[in-house]
């Protein structure tokens, strides 16, 4: 299914863990719409930007979510966040660089360096963007968020 002129359903929803754990990860209607916007308004720019970039996680339903660790508010398990991860595609875009693009030039909600650009994760809220931007690091074995902006 595509949600945008760029992007399909399967990149968000795509999950190994789902499948070993025979978990269901097929978001709802009101999941599906912030998808959507998420692609159009985030998502669809860095792509006509950088060409080919990589979700490596995007939407996670609660017991994906659960079985992962993630957090229990995740943007995730509403469709409103998206990882990227080019470091490893072979494509020459860094997650700095996808990091840094979203930052000066695209609206967003919380955009993550997370532990020194392993990955991005960037989130939109419709209507709600805080524009937070933030690191991730390990502090005594938790991870603990940093403002940097």
């Amino acid at each position: 299914m595509k949600l945008t002129a760029h992007f399909d359903l399967s990149e968000f929803t795509r999950s190994e863990s789902a499948k070993r754990e025979g978990l269901d990860n097929t978001p709802t209607s009101e999941h599906l719409e912030n998808l959507k916007v998420l692609c159009e308004k985030v998502l669809e720019p860095i792509r006509l930007k950088y060409g080919s970039i990589n979700i490596s996680s995007g939407y996670r339903g609660k017991m994906l979510n659960h079985f992962i660790g993630g957090s229990v508010n995740s943007d995730h398990c509403v469709g409103r966040a998206a990882d990227i991860d080019m470091d490893d595609v072979g494509t020459g875009v860094t997650n700095k660089e996808i990091f840094d693009y979203i930052k000066d030039n695209l609206e967003f909600d919380q955009l993550i360096n997370e532990f020194n650009y392993a990955w991005v994760h960037v989130g939109y809220r419709q209507g709600a963007n805080r524009k937070q931007v933030l690191k991730a690091v390990k502090e005594k074995g938790k991870t603990v968020y940093q403002v940097i902006k």
